[in-house]
């Protein structure tokens, strides 16, 4: 397993987001799973047909979204796509509508009470695992650097909290999962922080690693560039007063990004498990085991994402609000001044650009001829 992820990992980006999209209707199957009964489902009208739908129409609705904002420079220039991306969410919106009617005409009498637990339940798991993996995505493309970190730092803390809850774990952290101790959940923080800045230092030196995605084709070996976010690059701060007789200097320099990545390894320390907790307490809600029995000795793929979908929301949120930069591009002015603009409205606009151009002498007046304006 770990070798596989290394190779689509090496392979490039669109390999992992194809790998996550399993994951998340994996994981979508196996949730939905915990509830249904096979004998009433029969008796009813569509069966799983509904279920999966809800689940079509959502990523439709997601994987639009990310497509037109990534790509938006090639969707609002085609004739044949700019409908598709102008009315995307009212699209998204219909299709939603079609699964409600198609919800309520299936009502039964006697499966009342059966069919809204689904219908509620449903939703449920299209929130906590379709919409959140659907960000993990969003990192991907961000960088890799902001899909492998966050989920390394998860990975690290289940390792380090169970060596220390077997060795130091004494006192019991939480009903739901009674194996958990404070010793492990607090040792586990200490060493996810210190394991994620190591693993940072070395990621930052591989531009594969930290470049947003700029063509789908590029992998781990195409020597991709790029101009490096600001935090990956170093920056003098000031050292407090009180340190300064002992370290003998008023200024030091560091990659900002290993204070984001303090951050980052105290949620998937302190928050992340909670959706591990949150997994747990299902389970024994429908008194199961485990999820699934996908991966031998590990349960199902339900068992291993239930942490790593919640810290890739809060490291998109995280990303999005104090790190991610939106320079101005010629792309993203066209794109904002033309979508809305009717054919005269454009013409009239080029016309006015070129009148422009030629007072302030960067053309000739013959430009306008060839516009035929």
């Amino acid at each position: 397993m770990i070798g596989g992820f290394a190779a689509l990992l090496a392979a490039g980006h669109i390999w992992m987001i194809a790998l996550v999209a399993a994951l998340q209707i994996l994981t979508y199957k196996e949730v939905i799973a915990v509830a249904y009964d096979k004998s009433r489902q029969r008796k009813l009208p569509y069966g799983k047909v509904l279920t999966w739908y809800m689940l079509a129409s959502t990523v439709y609705l997601l994987y639009g979204e990310s497509v037109i904002y990534f790509f938006r420079e090639v969707l609002l220039v085609d004739a044949l796509l700019l409908p598709f991306a102008t009315h995307h969410r009212f699209i998204s919106y219909v299709l939603y509508i079609i699964g409600f009617v198609m919800f309520v005409s299936s009502l039964e009498k006697g499966h009342y009470q059966y069919q809204f637990t689904q219908f509620a339940f449903t939703h449920v798991t299209l929130l906590l695992v379709v919409v959140q993996a659907q960000f993990v995505i969003n990192n991907i493309v961000s960088g890799m650097f902001w899909f492998f970190l966050p989920a390394s730092l998860v990975i690290i803390n289940d390792i380090f909290a169970y060596l220390s809850g077997i060795t130091f774990g004494r006192t019991p952290l939480i009903k739901i999962s009674p194996k958990k101790t404070v010793e492990g959940f607090v040792g586990a923080w200490i060493s996810t922080v210190i394991f994620g800045m190591l693993l940072s230092y070395f990621l930052i030196k591989w531009h594969y690693m930290i470049c947003p995605i700029s063509d789908f084709s590029e992998n781990a070996f195409s020597n991709l560039t790029c101009d490096p976010n600001p935090v990956f690059l170093k920056q003098s701060f000031s050292v407090p007063r009180f340190l300064v007789p002992i370290v003998n200097q008023t200024t030091y320099e560091i990659e900002p990004i290993h204070y984001h990545v303090i951050v980052m390894a105290t949620f998937a320390s302190l928050m992340a498990p909670f959706g591990g907790f949150f997994a747990s307490g299902l389970k024994r809600t429908f008194n199961i085991k485990d999820f699934g029995d996908t991966i031998p000795g590990h349960g199902g793929i339900t068992d291993r994402m239930d942490c790593q979908f919640l810290m890739g929301f809060f490291s998109y949120m995280y990303y999005t609000s104090f790190i991610a930069v939106h320079p101005v591009t010629i792309d993203s002015v066209l794109n904002n001044a033309t979508s809305s603009l009717s054919k005269d409205e454009l013409l009239q606009l080029v016309s006015s650009m070129h009148k422009y151009l030629y007072n302030q002498g960067y053309t000739s007046s013959d430009a306008s001829l060839c516009l035929g304006i």
